[in-house]
């Protein structure tokens, strides 16, 4: 299997759900689970049936955060040696020049992207016409919408 990138930050919020989960609601679905037995005939406990469904829940998603972390290679952005270069973790303040608007966007791994934070796909197009790029130098992109030209501002490994 092949190690998919993950940053130290986006590894760090996957350890602390994971840890949550664990810890916390998985104890406490399985006193659900208990205190609904408690109750009587299984098979018209809704309270029995609904803490048994979130437990499926809570550990289908314990695995895959488990997965996830076994098959990261967890790259911390701040100890490359990029050079300037737009590289998988940097955060890049870009001009799109078409629209003369200023956007900052974060490269990630698939699992982190989030558009709302800024936070784009290592495979998403803008992202792989950003790649190996330097402050200055300006990127054609080719996304859905049509091409896209942006200008890299500024280039930041935090």
């Amino acid at each position: 299997m092949h190690k998919v990138p993950l940053t130290a930050r986006g590894a760090e919020l996957l350890r602390t759900e994971l840890d949550q989960l664990k810890r916390v609601e998985r104890p406490k679905v399985i006193e659900a689970i208990a205190e609904a037995r408690a109750h009587g005939d299984l098979k018209e406990n809704a309270e029995y049936h609904a803490a048994r469904e979130q437990q499926g829940f809570i550990e289908g998603r314990i695995q895959e955060l488990e997965s996830k972390l076994a098959n990261a290679e967890i790259i911390d952005v701040t100890q490359i040696a990029a050079n300037g270069k737009v590289v998988f973790g940097a955060t890049v303040e870009v001009l799109e020049i078409d629209k003369d608007e200023e956007h900052t966007f974060i490269i990630v791994g698939d699992d982190e992207a989030d558009i709302k934070q800024n936070k784009i796909s290592i495979s998403s197009p803008i992202a792989r016409g950003l790649i190996g790029k330097i402050e200055g130098d300006t990127a054609l992109i080719q996304a859905p919408g049509g091409v896209r030209e942006f200008e890299i501002l500024t280039v930041r490994y935090i």
